[in-house]
Parts: C-alpha cells; sequence; structure tokens
C-alpha cells in the first residue's frame, strides 16, 4: 500500500469518526434508580439533558441524593457502551493501516 492510499484511509477514518462523534451526541439515554423514581437522561456526549424525581422521594434528601447518583452512574454507563458500539466499528478500518495495532 503507498503513502497516498493510507493517507486518503486515515481521512476516510477520520472523517467517519467525526460523523460518528456528531451521531451520538444528538442520541439520549437515561439511567435510572429506585425502581424509576429518579430518572437522569444524558447526551451521546454524556452531558445532562434531563432529570425526572418522583414527588414520593423528596422528603428523604439522602434517599434522593443516593436515588441521583445511582442514576447519573447507570445512564453514564450506557452512554459508554452505545458509544463503544458504535464507534467499535472503527476497529476494522483501523485495521487496514499497516503500522497500527491490529494491521
Amino acid at each position: 500500500m503507498d503513502l497516498n492510499e493510507m493517507m486518503k484511509q486515515a481521512r476516510d477514518m477520520q472523517a467517519k469518526l467525526q460523523s460518528l462523534q456528531g451521531e451520538l451526541a444528538k442520541r439520549e439515554v437515561q439511567g435510572t434508580a429506585g425502581g424509576g423514581m429518579v430518572i437522569v437522561t444524558l447526551n451521546g456526549r454524556g452531558e445532562p439533558v434531563r432529570v425526572h424525581v418522583d414527588p414520593q422521594v423528596t422528603g428523604d434528601v439522602e434517599m434522593l441524593e443516593d436515588l441521583l447518583l445511582a442514576a447519573l452512574a447507570d445512564a453514564h454507563r450506557k452512554v459508554q457502551e452505545m458509544a463503544q458500539h458504535e464507534l467499535g466499528g472503527l476497529g476494522g478500518l483501523l485495521g487496514r493501516l499497516p503500522g497500527l495495532p491490529g494491521a
């Protein structure tokens, strides 16, 4: 493979990565805790979008704090899984470039 072909593949891979990152940013995931008493919504970049708290838990501040943390952790895990799943396809592109892991 010549240098020009390698550079073309690298540009193609970069464009695909940027496109996937843009698509992921538009998606949303929800993390829940307490059987849905707290729901946290994050976008594909892991940024908070919404929080829903069932009025039943507002009287117990410690429980609310625990549920918020659990819901955030759940949503964050889902964002990571979504990104890994979507960006995992780039491994095939990397494998075609000589000198890189998997080549």
